[in-house]
């Protein structure tokens, strides 16, 4: 995290919860929906449907919780300024604003925007999204992982096995690591050969959003993740699912996280911010009638709101990483 602020900004959502509220007490007034929590512009990902269909959206819900609107559209909106600071991004911040909040109303007034991009080569292009081809070294890497040497949890090792194609498939269970807020958290994966390629599935344990912390209720076991998850209106990822306290999901080269410094030089830098914009009130529409009264409190808001609360909270955010880094 000492690397950069964008960084720091990714690994510290549980300063972001302490601090928002103080910074934007503006919008903390706002109408409650199960929000992604921590919602950046490296949040998003893709998968394949039921259909076997390229679908894009979030792809971590470990921070979901009830939460005015606006903390997601202010920390995505804020996690634009950082990153066009840091030149992963060259869309000014005002007009960033100005398209997360379009991407956001045409989605609320549409009842939902789900992206599937199928193989259409224009969408993938204006996403920024590389022609699907398997990056050469995906399997390489995951394969050379380490055989995990100590107990597997017994209930990890049960939904793995239970999760790969064929019953009684020999496959081999590694520890890896991944993400920033979610470093600690145990993750195991199972990697199998079966019908002439690989195939491979991770269990991550669940673990409380930092919300829950913030109010004080550390052994509260409760997770919005599963309802985020479900109930956004999507293509859902068939692979992904909660058991127990184990979220289980599907590891290949197109169901994975895609960073903004991978994506194509010749992305659409406003295409993508709708995009985000878009997707994050697909997930707010999950929450039963909710888009009528997101719709009335965004119609009370100046049109400087979102620009000035993710500007004071970029800023906030690159003093206290200078701290940090000292």
């Amino acid at each position: 995290m000492k690397e950069d602020a964008f960084q720091f900004f990714r690994g510290t959502y549980y300063r972001w919860a302490q601090t928002w509220p103080e910074i934007c007490p503006e919008c903390v007034t706002a109408p409650q929906v199960i929000c992604v929590g921590d919602l950046h512009v490296d949040s998003y990902g893709t998968w394949r449907d039921a259909e076997g269909r390229l679908c894009w959206g979030v792809d971590d819900f470990d921070e979901a919780h009830l939460l005015p609107y606006t903390n997601d559209l202010v920390r995505l909106a804020a996690s634009a300024k950082i990153a066009r600071k840091l030149g992963l991004l060259t869309l000014t911040t005002r007009t960033a604003c100005e398209v997360i909040l379009d991407g956001y109303w045409q989605s609320l007034k549409n009842d939902g925007c789900p992206l599937v991009l199928a193989e259409l080569e224009r969408d993938l292009e204006k996403l920024g999204i590389r022609a699907l081809k398997t990056p050469k070294d995906f399997w390489q890497k995951l394969s050379e992982l380490p055989k995990f040497r100590g107990p597997v949890p017994l209930e990890a090792k049960h939904c793995l096995k239970d999760a790969l194609p064929k019953k009684d498939i020999v496959c081999r269970i590694v520890q890896r690591e991944a993400g920033l807020g979610s470093l600690g958290q145990q993750r195991f994966v199972a990697i199998a050969h079966c019908d002439g390629g690989y195939v491979a599935r991770e269990a991550k344990r669940i673990v409380p959003s930092a919300s829950l912390w913030l109010e004080g209720r550390i052994s509260c076991r409760q997770t919005y993740y599963q309802k985020a998850m479900t109930s956004a209106v999507r293509s859902q990822d068939p692979y992904q699912r909660i058991w127990k306290s184990w979220l289980l999901r599907r590891l290949s080269p197109d169901s994975n996280p895609i960073k903004i410094d991978e994506l194509s030089a010749k992305r659409d830098e406003e295409a993508l911010l709708h995009a985000m914009g878009s997707e994050a009130a697909n997930v707010h529409l999950g929450q039963h009638r909710c888009a009528k009264a997101i719709l009335k409190d965004l119609r009370k808001r100046n049109s400087n709101w979102l620009h000035a609360a993710a500007r004071r909270m970029a800023k906030i955010t690159f003093r206290e990483w200078k701290e940090y880094r000292t």
